[in-house]
């Protein structure tokens, strides 16, 4: 009750803004909920005189919702089916990760970027967006503004990549008989779930290739999606070494955090209940609510972030998400040439 008592003001206030976020996300997928729950927070929040009565359920919404919002994205990962139909892409879905990371990671020491904020930013481009970032986030402590700020990088090399890159498969031949090396490289070289549907389906209605594309192109992401647990587990590892280095007390069952381990057990139930016989239609809902969750968690991120402080700390980040974008596509339609799909 006494949590309730001091919680209830901030959850309330992020729901009432995230039902309209969630609402013009299913309106326009290309931008989603998520970027517009952080948008519409960062907003609302500078009319805001008094935050107290907000500030413990704005907390546990940006951060124990969003970890439960993880736990149910597991819920939409039916193991063996995507290791099955996305084996022919992981050779390049790993050496984009892989690109992404090196990166990002390089980029964090030449340009003396934040070191969170480089992690969010590497892996939320190289894995899936906004659910990579909101997956890591609570594996390294990101505080509200740095998530924001990787979602705000991440979107905008969504939206270009959504209209930019129909016309670029076009330009550089891909077949217009088949939508494997499109749906391929959407899959690999775009951020977000919600831009790879918009660049395949985009490049579906400009061959007439019915869903071929999208269905291509979508396997693939939720191939990428996987690599979550490594990188989450591997970031969790070093931090808690990193901690306990002092005191050489490394435990690794304290370094894994619960939501991740969750995760992986909600994957591992969709896949043997599927094996059964399930149909994937029962799990929607949970599939579902995850999405609603992150666009919630998303919004009390917002409600928390300074605006003006993140327009001012922005380009660097921005000059690190165009290199990782940059990269990603290149070693995409490398690999393609390499592997002969292309």
């Amino acid at each position: 009750m006494e949590f309730l008592n001091k919680t209830w003001k901030g959850i309330v206030l992020s729901l009432i803004i995230s039902v309209p976020s969630w609402i013009l996300g299913n309106m326009f997928p290309v931008i989603g909920g998520p970027v517009i729950g952080i948008l519409l927070g960062m907003v609302i929040t500078i009319f805001i005189k008094e935050k107290g009565p907000f500030k413990q359920g704005i907390g546990f919404v940006s951060k124990k919702v969003l970890q439960y919002a993880v736990i149910l994205l597991g819920f939409g990962l039916n193991l063996s089916v995507i290791m099955e139909t996305g084996k022919q892409s992981l050779p390049i879905i790993i050496t984009t990760i892989a690109t992404s990371l090196i990166v990002s990671y390089l980029m964090c020491k030449f340009m003396k970027i934040p070191e969170k904020i480089s992690i969010l930013i590497g892996v939320g481009s190289s894995i899936c967006g906004g659910s990579a970032i909101a997956a890591t986030a609570p594996v390294i402590d990101a505080v509200d503004e740095e998530v924001a700020q990787a979602i705000s990088v991440i979107f905008l090399f969504n939206v270009i990549a959504a209209v930019v890159f129909p016309t670029l498969g076009t330009a550089l031949g891909f077949s217009h008989v088949t939508g494997d090396a499109f749906g391929i490289f959407a899959g690999t070289a775009v951020n977000d779930t919600s831009s790879v549907t918009a660049a395949a389906s985009t490049w579906d209605a400009i061959n007439h290739l019915g869903t071929q594309t999208l269905d291509k192109a979508v396997t693939v992401k939720l191939t990428r999606t996987l690599a979550i647990i490594p990188i989450t587990l591997a970031l969790a590892v070093n931090r808690a070494k990193k901690e306990n280095s002092k005191e050489n007390s490394f435990s690794l069952s304290r370094a894994l955090p619960r939501f991740i381990i969750y995760f992986v057990l909600a994957s591992i139930v969709t896949t043997i209940c599927m094996s059964m016989g399930v149909s994937k239609e029962l799990f929607l809902p949970l599939k579902t609510l995850s999405k609603f969750f992150i666009v919630m968690a998303m919004t009390a991120i917002g409600l928390n972030t300074d605006i003006i402080k993140l327009i001012k700390t922005g380009g660097k980040p921005i000059v690190l998400g165009f290199t990782c974008w940059v990269s990603i596509t290149c070693v995409s339609l490398i690999m393609q040439k390499l592997l002969g799909i292309w």
